[in-house]
């Protein structure tokens, strides 16, 4: 019958990793973990306080060539804003827009149209730090 071979240690036959190598990585996974979550929070705060909010309170067809819409805008007092609104036929397509300066609160706009609108959207208002309109 045969002998099972001698056992060896590893480390004597490959050598054994420096002992600081696991510190390091735990090290270097933390630190990379704290700045992701960083990230991940000053993302968030940064998208969820915008500079100016809007939402379109109502609407009215006026005429053949006119619309109005109540818009209520909260704007930071400094904020350079611009808010757009359009007004659409019934087929869709769009037949007035209007880009205004808004104030804080309730503003009532007037939207002039090339034919009969059936609805007005609020597409949103932005600042030049805030491209996405809200």
């Amino acid at each position: 019958m045969n002998a099972p071979p001698p056992t060896t240690d590893l480390a004597e036959r490959y050598g054994a990793p420096a002992p600081w190598r696991r510190t390091a990585l735990v090290t270097g996974i933390a630190v990379l973990a704290v700045v992701f979550v960083g990230w991940v929070a000053w993302a968030a705060w940064s998208h969820g306080t915008p500079t100016v909010e809007s939402e379109l309170a109502a609407y009215d067809v006026t005429g053949e060539h006119a619309a109005t819409a109540v818009v209520e805008v909260s704007v930071d007092d400094d904020a350079d804003a611009s808010c757009r609104v359009r007004a659409l036929a019934e087929d869709h397509s769009i037949v007035g827009e209007l880009a205004f300066t808004p104030t804080d609160g309730r503003n009532d706009v007037e939207v002039r149209t090339e034919r009969r609108a059936t609805s007005v959207e609020l597409i949103g208002c932005t600042t030049p730090d805030q491209q996405r309109p809200r």
